[in-house]
């Protein structure tokens, strides 16, 4: 551990705080997140923009962009190792960009795995950790990556989870913890031995934690709906409430290293409300509405901005949740962490789509970037109660609006400012304090433009449509959720919900040429793009019938979702997937999965439809059948099914082969259905 100048952290400028005593900062503390880094003595900010691919640079004394450094294809993260080398992630290049302080040029860029986001230097400063939300062998797990920095080259590459995203370092560098983005868990690593890092535990008994059996016997377990004895009337929301973790884009560091904590989203696991069959609700009703714990600060919908706090003093980081249906810590843990779900203290004010974060250098504040509402809070980051919380059910004191789709932060190492990047208008909105009594933040001057739009207009617009909690057309206070609330990133979120025409899985917009597939829905029941965004919008978000501009953007910049990167597309065929193109064929797979979409977007039963459980499909449904999905970027879309039953790509091949009713698959071997799946992951 190293020790700060701790005068100048005991001058935090969020609040005034008292019995400021000297501590000990940890070597693996970051001050930054996401989007954005500061130099070790913060004189030049960094900034990547993901539209643009450039590493903007920042004189943060003249408050002017000085430079930029072209980097890979949609750079994602930064971060600067002990002697000030700057390292940029390429999420759509496969690599990480290395950039020497002062320089306008790469000084390298290294291949790693595919689609890399998460970043993080040993203490030392000879390691650089990189995580791969897929590896180059599989689409269905990503990986760590270690890199010399002084070598530049890759001494090992360890196998992960599913969707791995943010990395935090713990004991001076001797682990890792690194989150699952769509599972919403974490995995821990042991590095101890540098050549033969291990895996030391696959997850964590979050989700478990947060659905405890209440007193009032409300809240439970999480479990497939499907597999629950007793159903419930389609559209019914009573009985038992459970919710799941999902997005877990990052994890922070307190300065003592003694926690960690993740930005998360709560969803509803339960049926919810509302009607089926795509008819409209009674007027001022929304499916999802409603049913979001503690209280309407919260936004009252399914869907909730969370924070999950990680005691790391344990042998791996424990879980320190809220009980979610009770809205209060469980009995054996102190209150001393912050609420697991983060309400806004303003019913008009939402706060959703947790996208960074940051502890402040004395561990007492935390800032929650929302890339959905367009704000950063700050809440205490070691307590939930007490004379500074700004409202009743909200931990949040002070609740700042910066510009469109922030998406990373970075504090100086005195406490005294905040940059944060809005990505979505390419600005940096600089915080700083009042100096009154209270210190509070705001935010200071201008923003910086940093680059310029790459988008068309329709696009541009329809993007912050697509991610906005807080426009009036798309959503409503009592709501306030966005459509990326579901469709994280544009994609999916691993997620099965329980809507009134039976369980149904986010299926992905990515790269799937999504406004050419007429019909639309699980069930195709609506023949027009305008009408199917409408219905959502109106009835489950809580907006406004959208009119034929607003569809025409959101229609534009779905169709720019840049597809999820894949280390085959494009490549020749190995013998393996060579074979599983023959069998695509030889199976009937490509009567449905047809054309360039490769669907033919006709409705049919697969024989795949929920006919039991707490949660069936609705008559209607199985009397019209399934509209056949897309299979395009297929291996990066798992749980398969409109039900979401089938884990992975060969679970789903293997389930019912015997029928025929999925494809002509009953004569197919097991190495048949590993070649199929090989070039399945292909498309």
């Amino acid at each position: 551990m190293r020790r700060q100048g701790w005068t100048a952290l005991c001058a935090v400028t969020t609040l005034v705080l008292s019995g400021c005593k000297e501590r000990e900062v940890a070597g693996t503390w970051s001050n930054a997140s996401g989007s954005v880094a500061l130099s070790r003595d913060d004189s030049l900010l960094y900034v990547v923009d993901a539209d643009n691919g450039i590493l903007a640079v920042v004189d943060t004394a003249r408050r002017e962009k000085v430079s930029e450094v072209r980097v890979g294809p949609r750079p994602e993260r930064v971060t600067v190792g002990p002697d000030d080398t700057v390292y940029v992630t390429n999420r759509g290049g496969k690599s990480v960009s290395v950039i020497r302080k002062g320089d306008a040029v790469e000084a390298a860029r290294v291949p790693v795995g595919v689609e890399p986001t998460g970043l993080a230097v040993s203490p030392d400063g000879h390691t650089l950790y990189v995580v791969n939300s897929a590896t180059r062998e599989s689409a269905a797990r990503g990986s760590l990556t270690a890199i010399d920095t002084g070598t530049l080259t890759a001494r090992w590459e360890l196998p992960l989870g599913e969707e791995p995203r943010g990395i935090a370092l713990l004991e001076d560098g001797r682990k890792a913890a690194v989150s699952l983005f769509r599972q919403g868990d974490v995995v821990t690593v042991d590095l101890s031995d540098a050549n033969q890092p291990q895996v030391m535990r696959g997850g964590t008994d979050l989700n478990t934690k947060a659905n405890r059996p209440s007193s009032s016997g409300a809240g439970m377990a999480p479990s497939p709906l499907v597999a629950m004895d007793t159903p419930l009337p389609p559209g019914s929301n009573q009985g038992p409430r459970s919710f799941r973790a999902r997005g877990m884009v990052d994890l922070l560091s307190a300065p003592d290293g003694r926690r960690l904590f993740a930005p998360v989203v709560w969803s509803r696991e339960d049926p919810l409300a509302g009607p089926v069959d795509g008819r409209s609700p009674n007027p001022g009703d929304s499916m999802y509405g409603g049913g979001t714990p503690c209280g309407a600060a919260a936004g009252g919908g399914v869907v909730a901005a969370g924070l999950v706090t990680f005691d790391t003093e344990d042998e791996a980081p424990r879980p320190v949740v809220d009980d979610l249906d009770e809205c209060k810590p469980p009995p054996e843990e102190k209150p001393d962490y912050p609420t697991s779900l983060i309400a806004s203290p303003s019913f008009t004010t939402p706060l959703q789509g947790p996208a960074a974060a940051v502890v402040d250098p004395t561990g007492a504040w935390l800032f929650l970037v929302n890339q959905e509402s367009n704000n950063v809070a700050i809440l205490p980051s070691w307590r939930r109660s007490g004379s500074d919380l700004a409202a009743e059910g909200s931990p949040v004191r002070q609740l700042l609006d910066v510009g469109a789709g922030p998406n990373g932060i970075a504090l100086t190492r005195d406490g005294r400012k905040a940059y944060v990047y809005n990505a979505f208008d390419h600005t940096v909105s600089t915080l700083t304090a009042s100096g009154d009594a209270r210190g509070d933040l705001h935010e200071e001057g201008e923003r910086l433009v940093i680059a310029g739009d790459t988008l068309s207009p329709m696009a541009v617009a329809g993007r912050r449509l697509f991610f906005s909690a807080v426009d009036e057309r798309m959503t409503s206070p009592s709501v306030a959720v966005s459509c990326a609330s579901c469709h994280l990133e544009g994609r999916e979120d691993g997620h099965v919900w329980g809507f009134p025409d039976g369980p149904r899985q986010t299926p992905s917009l990515a790269g799937r040429m999504t406004t050419a597939t007429a019909p639309f829905h699980w069930s195709g029941e609506f023949s027009a793009l305008g009408d199917f965004m409408s219905a959502t919008v109106k009835d489950r978000m809580g907006g406004q019938e959208l009119d034929a501009d607003t569809v025409a953007k959101l229609g534009a910049f779905i169709d720019a979702i840049p597809a999820p990167d894949n280390a085959f597309r494009d490549e020749p065929l190995t013998a393996s997937q060579a074979r599983g193109a023959a069998l695509f064929k030889q199976a009937k797979c490509d009567t449905c999965h047809s054309g360039t979409a490769l669907t033919n977007n006709t409705n049919v039963d697969v024989g795949t439809f929920v006919r039991s459980g707490v949660l069936q499909d609705a008559v209607a449904v199985i009397q019209a059948g399934l509209n056949t999905p897309s299979l395009l970027g297929v291996g990066r879309t798992a749980p398969y099914l409109h039900d979401g039953s089938a884990p992975t790509l060969k679970a789903r091949l293997l389930n019912g082969r015997e029928t025929n009713q999925h494809g002509m698959t009953a004569q197919l071997s097991d190495a048949d259905m590993d070649d199929l799946v090989a070039y399945l992951e292909t498309l």
